[in-house]
């Protein structure tokens, strides 16, 4: 046999194979089984920092083909700040997974109540409230103990109600509080760099908390000294959330990246079909 038949048999085969795979390769489209797409996954800092700090974390989240936004807290109150959020969230497509870290917590557990498209919630060692508790009272669950009151530094800033300044964390004890685990310089630089809060934000009676209905994943930060970890574990056991152990300053984020991508990520994919 010719070169030039083997080919053309070869091709015939081919051809036929093609055609036969084609109506299943149809069925596959017509019956829905490609893949959703992923969530958005939008990161919501706390105070006494900002979007930076989540930087290593969205960029383990982009490599697994996440769609990632770092939202810019304002800061000013759990209130206004999750009103300022869902107008945020009003502008994405499709289904979103919430990350907040400390204070960002208590603004995702306002801003997702009612929105029918955030499918979860992730706690990085966050302020998870109940209605009506504010975030210095969440610090008392639990039984542990806080020093980060006696190192507040205040300002005023233009617009504050009357008794009302911007807080900071003493830049001396930035980085043994806050960021312990962290090189000492880079403790240095986000204590210099850190943006404040509000006090009204601190004491603001929190709204109904979106955690009652929504499924939710919490960080703890064992070595935490900003929140209790004893007070994290309360938060996140009332909430029923899947919870995570780490042997981690409060910039759990910063100091073990990895393991907050993997809890979003497990998140994103237990609750998005």
């Amino acid at each position: 046999m010719s070169f030039k038949h083997r080919a053309g048999g070869l091709l015939a085969v081919l051809v036929a194979a093609v055609l036969a795979l084609a109506p299943a390769a149809d069925a596959l489209t017509t019956r829905g089984v490609a893949p959703a797409p992923k969530p958005t996954i939008v990161l919501v800092h706390g105070a006494f920092a900002d979007s930076s700090g989540w930087a290593d974390v969205a960029g383990k989240l982009t490599g697994r083909g996440y769609p990632v936004l770092a939202f810019s807290n304002p800061l000013r109150g759990p209130l206004s700040d999750a009103e300022y959020l869902r107008l945020f969230l009003d502008t994405i497509e499709g289904p979103v997974v919430l990350v907040g870290h400390s204070y960002g917590g208590a603004v995702i557990t306002n801003a997702a109540t009612g929105d029918p498209d955030v499918t979860a919630l992730v706690y990085v060692a966050a302020y998870a409230p109940a209605a009506g508790e504010n975030v210095l009272a969440m610090n008392d669950l639990g039984g542990g103990h806080t020093e980060v009151s006696d190192h507040l530094v205040t300002r005023p800033f233009p617009g504050a109600q009357p008794g009302d300044m911007d807080a900071y964390i003493d830049p001396a004890w930035f980085p043994q509080g806050f960021a312990q685990d962290l090189p000492r310089a880079e403790a240095r630089f986000l204590a210099a760099s850190q943006r404040p809060g509000a006090l009204a934000a601190l004491v603001t009676p929190s709204g109904e908390p979106a955690w009652e209905d929504l499924p939710s994943w919490y960080v703890v930060a064992k070595q935490d000294r900003i929140i209790p970890p004893e007070a994290e574990r309360a938060m996140a056991a009332r909430a029923g959330s899947r919870t995570v152990s780490v042997d981690s300053s409060h910039a759990v984020m910063i100091s073990h990246p990895g393991l907050v991508a993997d809890v979003v990520h497990n998140a994103a994919r237990t609750t998005v079909r």
